[in-house]
């Protein structure tokens, strides 16, 4: 286990050092820019997939789906986020009390 933190630690500090090492030419690059400020977004989708979808190994479907859901409706109706949240949360609850 610990081989496996050390190594995980080596390559992080390595991705860092790779990217304090490329030239600012490289780093204003539109694509660049693009890539680098779309990346969060999709490792937090991905998070909020796996924390939604998934329970153990396997996928699931149950009250956190219509939480999201809402949360979805309600972002694309640009509610104010303590609406989002906590609407979320009250359709989750209902959902398990069903």
């Amino acid at each position: 286990m610990w081989t496996t933190i050390l190594l995980a630690s080596a390559g992080c500090y390595a991705l860092k050092l790779a990217g304090l090492s490329l030239p600012e030419r490289v780093l204003s690059h539109a694509t660049v820019e693009r890539v680098a400020d779309l990346i969060p977004v999709a490792l937090l989708a991905a998070l909020v997939a796996v924390q939604v979808l998934s329970d153990g190994p396997a996928l699931t479907l149950d009250a956190r789906v219509l939480g999201l859901g809402f949360a979805v409706v309600a972002l694309l109706l640009r509610m104010p986020f303590l609406v989002v949240v906590v609407g979320a949360a009250v359709v989750a609850a209902l959902a398990r009390l069903v």
